[in-house]
């Protein structure tokens, strides 16, 4: 069936040594033959009993797959988005504003309220998805102001022990209802 797959996207024969010396190429040839073998299986008449892939990596709709996450004890979405979401042993957790949960507006317009409070939020999402602060492995700070930056960190450190997990922080035009912070992160289950 290989040959089906390098016949039809005119990929020309090779010998298994080559293959094994160039192993980039052998993973794209590896690929066009499954997706060769899988397009000649889908449009044979006489194949009549479909089976399944033995692996996907992409993509799926099967909400049996995730488990939203949604506290009360921290601000509701803000859109059509989960607080959290739990998938694959691990939980993504949406990006989080300095609000109050309780009213719904920002505890402060300084960053430094606005951090501890968005810290707060994450720790409560966290804990509802079974999560905690040193079980966070990647967080992503977006900022208004870059020159906020030392500030922030200085109370981030009050969360996040070492090991620290890994970040990227921005500056970015806007953050929603104009925060001066946001948070994202992603924690091991």
């Amino acid at each position: 069936m290989a040959w089906y797959a390098a016949r039809s996207f005119h990929v020309p024969a090779m010998e298994i040594g080559a293959l094994r010396s160039r192993a980039s190429l052998a993973a794209g040839i590896g690929f066009v033959s499954v997706a060769g073998t899988t397009m000649w299986r889908s449009s044979a008449s006489s194949f009549t009993k479909r089976s399944v892939p033995f692996a996907c990596l992409g993509i799926s709709s099967d909400t049996g797959l995730k488990e939203a996450v949604q506290t009360e004890k921290a601000p509701a979405a803000l859109g059509p988005y989960s607080q959290a979401i739990k998938a694959n042993n691990l939980l993504f957790v949406s990006g989080v504003l300095g609000l109050v949960p309780e009213t719904g507006k920002f505890i402060s317009d300084n960053v430094e309220d606005q951090t501890e409070q968005v810290l707060k939020n994450m720790g409560e999402i966290l804990k509802a998805g079974g999560a905690s602060y040193s079980s966070v492995v990647k967080t992503t700070i977006l900022l208004a102001d870059l020159k906020d930056f030392k500030k922030v960190n200085e109370i981030y450190a009050k969360y996040f022990v070492s090991p620290a997990p890994a970040r990227a922080t921005y500056q970015v035009a806007a953050l929603p209802l104009d925060a001066k912070i946001e948070i994202e992160c992603i924690a091991a289950l």
